[in-house]
């Protein structure tokens, strides 16, 4: 987070750049650092591997062999029409899907393999979805304090004091006593996106997280995303934004049936895509003045 002047602003933590003063522990058996370790911070090369996945609902084949690699600190944006498989990889990534074949690792070590404690990875990956999910009976302050307290065990005013912190960030600290009724869909949103970085992950998973908006409200949620990726957090966003996935995205994924058709940087991809799959629905998009 940068102050007045671009100046680090060192009382508000910076997601995707762990406080090298909070307390934390390894993910048990897998290697993977857990919230706020300081060693995330410095963590390099190669954070998702995802090898051969498939992933099929009794006999609706999804996921149709994923091959992908995300480095450190990199945004990839993927997109595609809707059924292509984009929500059904960031679940599976998350592991709330189990997977049918191949495998997911996290900094070489695998996270879909036997005797993996599924609770503690998803501590180093948080993920919103298009839908709040909100806990409407709880105000804001509750909702993004509920999980540091009941999973981390964060003492309740040290779990507050971080959580303005980032509503404060986000501009959201005059509403931490308001319930999720009495906010905009975009404030609910980016209430959404608070309460997965309470966790400290050192993974995003954003899942069309602007869908449900008004157009109006959607820029205010991408600028939050923008702010992310600026501060260095690995993030993988599903998204129909095309002008955004264009500006933010270090590479581009183009899913089409359950498969990877197209892999590339923004700026390939969208002005000399390779393949005719791609070519025909950045042609859609553009027709109907989405890019």
């Amino acid at each position: 987070m940068t102050g007045a002047g671009g100046m680090p602003d060192p009382g508000v933590p910076d997601p995707g750049k762990p406080d090298p003063g909070m307390p934390g522990t390894g993910i048990p058996g897998t290697g993977i650092p857990g919230p706020g370790m300081p060693e995330a911070a410095a963590m390099s090369g190669t954070a998702i591997r995802i090898e051969g996945l498939r992933k099929a609902f009794g006999a609706n084949q999804v996921l149709k062999g994923i091959d992908l690699t995300v480095s450190t600190h990199e945004v990839i944006c993927l997109i595609g029409a809707s059924g292509s498989g984009k929500s059904t990889l960031l679940r599976c990534l998350n592991l709330l899907e189990p997977i049918s074949a191949g495998r997911i690792s996290l900094w070489g070590q695998e996270i879909t393999a036997a005797g993996i404690d599924q609770n503690l990875v998803r501590r180093s990956i948080g993920i919103v979805f298009q839908s709040y999910n909100l806990f409407p009976h709880m105000n804001v302050l509750r909702n993004v304090t509920l999980a540091p307290r009941k999973a981390l065990g964060t003492p309740r005013l040290q779990a507050e004091e971080e959580a303005r912190a980032l509503l404060s960030r986000f501009g959201l600290l005059d509403k931490e006593a308001e319930f999720p009724d009495r906010l905009s869909g975009g404030q609910q949103q980016r209430v959404a996106i608070v309460r997965a970085l309470a966790m400290r992950p050192q993974i995003m998973l954003l899942d069309e997280v602007t869908s449900a908006l008004d157009p109006e409200l959607v820029a205010e949620v991408l600028d939050v995303i923008r702010e992310l990726a600026a501060a260095g957090m690995t993030m993988l966003i599903a998204t129909h934004e095309m002008g955004f996935a264009r500006d933010i995205a270090r590479r581009v994924c183009f899913l089409e049936e359950g498969r990877i058709i197209e892999d590339a940087p923004p700026a390939e991809l969208f002005t000399a895509p390779k393949d005719e799959r791609t070519q025909r629905f950045l042609r859609r998009i553009i027709a109907a003045g989405r890019l």
